[in-house]
């Protein structure tokens, strides 16, 4: 399957008259965020892993890639519109890493506790802890058609671990947003209803949801 320059493919998100939406995603931490931030829209919800379906290799080279392959391939093995997410961890003094491959890190078994180890290895005699959520959003349907949205949410990385919300990497990173002044809470500490409404995640659901609001 060809990706590239997939972009140019973007389309009138108005056209979206869908009762029913899949969220292309295997991941329960995500799935449930998804899922409340969806709860408002008016479809029936359900997810790849309701449906069986089959996880896809994610192939591309960018979180908008891999948000395109994850939904076109749900929508094309499931027959209705579906709903992708390709998030991430970017950290500036390891060039962007893991960026695409935040998931991978984890190894097979998903386990980001190996992955946190990892990054603090790595951070190692480093003094900038800037770092970067990114959150992609596509969303295609049956006819080949779709759109994506992106969310930032700017902040830095802390080590120790801290927190037991989330999921990933939220006991590391301390989002610039924080519920109160003069807070430096990870996402693992915020309360999760907070983050809902202020993360990276929030940022392309707000985009995506202005869309799909909008009238012919």
């Amino acid at each position: 399957m060809k990706h590239k320059n997939f972009l140019n493919n973007k389309i009138s998100i108005n056209k979206f008259k869908e009762n029913k939406l899949i969220v292309a995603t295997h991941n329960s931490g995500k799935l449930l965020e998804i899922k409340n931030l969806l709860q408002n829209v008016g479809v029936d919800i359900y997810s790849s892993i309701e449906m069986g379906l089959p996880v896809p290799k994610e192939i591309g080279s960018s979180f908008e890639e891999n948000a395109y392959i994850k939904s076109s391939e749900t929508t094309l093995n499931s027959g209705f519109a579906s709903l992708s997410d390709d998030s991430g961890l970017i950290i500036n003094a390891l060039d962007g890493s893991p960026g695409i491959y935040s998931a991978d890190w984890s190894g097979k078994n998903r386990d980001f506790s190996d992955a946190i180890k990892k990054i603090e290895y790595l951070m190692k005699n480093k003094t900038d802890y800037s770092a970067s959520m990114i959150c992609v959003l596509c969303l295609s349907w049956n006819n080949k058609d779709f759109e994506v949205f992106r969310g930032e949410m700017p902040g830095k990385i802390k080590f120790p671990p801290k927190g037991n919300n989330g999921f990933g990497y939220d006991p590391i990173f301390i989002p610039d947003t924080q519920p109160f002044n003069n807070l430096s809470l990870t996402y693992g500490e915020i309360d999760p209803s907070f983050k809902n409404k202020n993360s990276h995640r929030n940022i392309a659901f707000n985009k995506f949801l202005k869309s799909i609001s909008k009238n012919d």
